[in-house]
């Protein structure tokens, strides 16, 4: 099944869900990681380390450091990985309020991370932002 690629159609239908909990991004050297009884929701191999977003409670169980705390929004319409604007419209929305968004697109659909004491303000936008494109 191909993901939704027309801007306007992601925009109307991108139905945000706040998931439960808070996560962190954490980065550790890879072979540290290896030794760790950790499950990421999400990884990224840098030259500095091992980035992973794991929900807040894995890093405190494992004395990893953080900087910050975010809330994770779930964008359930199937994007596709070729879209064009989606993630930049919304970038927009959300700093054009103050609020700083970390996106990680997947296959399915795209997440964002945002700091947990504004979720419920980004949440608000994303609804409204949606309203706006719906015919």
């Amino acid at each position: 099944m191909t993901g939704e690629t027309n801007l306007g159609q992601l925009l109307a239908t991108m139905q945000p869900v706040q998931r439960a909990g808070e996560y962190v991004f954490c980065n550790l050297p890879a072979e540290q990681a290896r030794h760790l009884a950790l499950e990421p929701i999400g990884l990224f191999h840098e030259e500095e380390g091992l980035t992973l977003i794991l929900p807040r409670s894995q890093a405190d169980g494992a004395d990893l450091p953080y900087d910050a705390v975010f809330a994770m929004i779930t964008l359930t319409v199937h994007s596709s990985l070729e879209a064009v604007g989606f993630l930049a419209a919304i970038a927009t929305q959300l700093a054009s309020h103050g609020i700083s968004v970390n996106p990680v697109s997947a296959f399915y659909h795209d997440h964002l991370f945002v700091p947990v004491a504004q979720a419920e303000m980004a949440m608000a936008l994303l609804h409204e932002l949606s309203q706006q494109h719906t015919p």
